[in-house]
């Protein structure tokens, strides 16, 4: 049995607490108790969340195998007496992992130096200016960096939450989790914290239904006959408002559409790059390659052997055949 706790204070982001979840699952499914889950704070007693929800913690204690700290909407400088738990936790536990501004408490005990880190996008920046020992990696769901992880806001509690267990129990046991969380299985940790939907943020139904279609449908050759089909337009019509609307052309932003895919199938590592490339609609892989190198300025293979060390991963099949 893995003990896990969580560490919370007055102000704590409640998103944080769907960690709680996936292992709570994880003894359900495996039928007894791999996981016995310890919610803490300095003081113990009730301590109340961002929403004014309170719950009942106990006081800190004998360290767990894994100290999860859950972070604040507006991170806060800690206590003393909290920061050198925290940093006696990063020599005495196998693993401690921080949520959202949960980084911000594990750089101010230490454990963060000298690490590649990550944080919810909008707290990065503040993150980077105040532990400048810190790598700090704004585009990150999560990032395994030796014991200590870190993770993104808000939903990537539960992607990085699913990667702990992945990493005890094994792919199956996560795989399953996630079904039982109605989430897609977990996103790689590479994956990027933004979507290119949210960012093209169309005003119009019509070419709302029309980028929809694409993501659905990556495999089809997606011209712009076919894109003004679904908004039920004209090509004319079309191409005209979809410049308007989100100021590119429809083929750079299925270009776009097409990377966001081939970028988390390769993160996930199960794929070899011509399945990659085919699934997503690039022809082939130079074309695919081609994409890459004018979007992150690397290769495919690159993107992969970097994310592999960023999560402390070790070479799949898929990279074997890659790089064969």
């Amino acid at each position: 049995m893995s003990r896990i706790g969580f560490i919370m204070e007055d102000g704590f982001q409640a998103m944080g607490m769907a960690a709680l979840s996936a292992f709570e699952l994880a003894n359900v499914a495996l039928g007894r108790e791999v996981y016995r889950l310890t919610v803490m704070s300095e003081k113990g007693g009730t301590i109340r969340s961002s929403l004014g929800i309170g719950i009942e913690t106990e006081p800190l204690g004998p360290f767990p195998d894994t100290l999860i700290v859950v972070g604040e909407l507006v991170p806060r400088p800690i206590t003393p007496g909290l920061r050198a738990y925290i940093a006696e936790a990063g020599r005495e536990c196998r693993r401690v992992a921080g949520i959202c501004t949960g980084a911000f408490l594990l750089a101010e005990a230490g454990l963060l130096d000298g690490r590649t880190a990550t944080t919810h996008w909008a707290h990065a920046r503040n993150l980077q200016e105040r532990f400048p020992g810190v790598t700090v990696d704004d585009d990150r769901i999560f990032i395994r960096d030796g014991n200590i992880w870190t993770s993104a806001g808000m939903s990537s509690a539960i992607d990085l939450t699913l990667a702990l267990i992945e990493d005890d129990h094994g792919a199956e046991l996560s795989r399953a989790i996630a079904r039982k969380l109605v989430v897609y299985h977990r996103r790689p940790g590479g994956q990027s914290q933004f979507s290119a939907l949210l960012e093209l943020e169309p005003r119009s139904d019509r070419v709302r239904r029309a980028l929809i279609h694409a993501k659905e449908n990556l495999r089809n050759p997606l011209t712009v006959e076919e894109l003004a089909d679904a908004a039920s337009l004209s090509p004319r019509q079309f191409s005209r408002l979809f410049r308007e609307e989100t100021g590119q052309s429809p083929a750079k932003a299925v270009e776009r559409l097409r990377l966001e895919a081939a970028k988390a199938m390769i993160e996930d590592g199960r794929h070899s790059l011509d399945i990659v490339a085919r699934d997503t609609g690039f022809s082939d892989r130079d074309r695919m390659r081609r994409a890459f190198l004018r979007s992150f300025g690397q290769p495919p293979q690159s993107l992969r052997r970097s994310l592999r060390l960023i999560e402390g991963g070790e070479a799949t099949e898929a990279d074997e055949t890659d790089a064969a």
